[in-house]
């Protein structure tokens, strides 16, 4: 019997050390990566082929102490970026989040560098919920809002790591609406 409290202190004990050493890691890390986006689109209609480039999204990557005489180190190579949504409209049904890799090097104190060619929703996405129940053939209304439209924020989390092997992240969110036959992505 007087194990079990053991157990779970020590449990406890566990946890609380790792979510410590986590943080200290976070804050150690020389480097800070900043992501911005740059959104061209805000609103996607399902009907339009054409809409283009969503936006633009630019990194860089921040020396976290000016006194570093060699950043040589500190440049970050990208690895991977996972796409995930969070609706915004009310609603819960989001596509299914995913990863991918990505690749390319940010110099440490540079300008910004464009992440380019990347994809924001799998090709099958707009022919599953929440997207699917726009279509007339569905209805024409998002079941969970009644409205003609959804409405959520796409999540970029981007993953590298410095040349010294320290890990670094960014996350950037910009919201889309989507309709269909609505006139046209703007």
């Amino acid at each position: 019997m007087r194990i079990k409290p053991f157990i779970v202190i020590l449990v406890l004990a566990s946890a609380g050390l790792l979510l410590s050493c986590s943080e200290v890691n976070r804050e150690t890390t020389p480097v800070e990566m900043i992501a911005t986006v740059s959104q061209d689109i805000t609103r996607v209609d399902l009907v339009d082929d054409a809409c283009g480039v969503l936006g633009t999204v630019s990194l860089r990557a921040i020396v976290k102490n000016p006194a570093t005489e060699d950043a040589t180190f500190l440049d970050v190579r990208l690895e991977q970026m996972r796409v995930s949504y969070l609706r915004t409209d009310g609603g819960s049904l989001v596509p299914a989040s995913f990863q991918q890799t990505i690749s390319g090097l940010i110099t440490a104190n540079a300008g910004s560098q464009d992440l380019n060619d990347f994809v924001v929703f799998q090709s099958d996405a707009f022919n599953q919920a929440p997207f699917a129940a726009l279509f007339p053939n569905n209805g024409g209304l998002d079941p969970e809002t009644g409205k003609p439209e959804v409405r959520m924020d796409v999540v970029l989390e981007i993953f590298g790591e410095t040349l010294a092997g320290e890990n670094v992240s960014a996350s950037v969110r910009f919201p889309l609406a989507f309709c269909y036959d609505c006139g046209g992505c703007v």
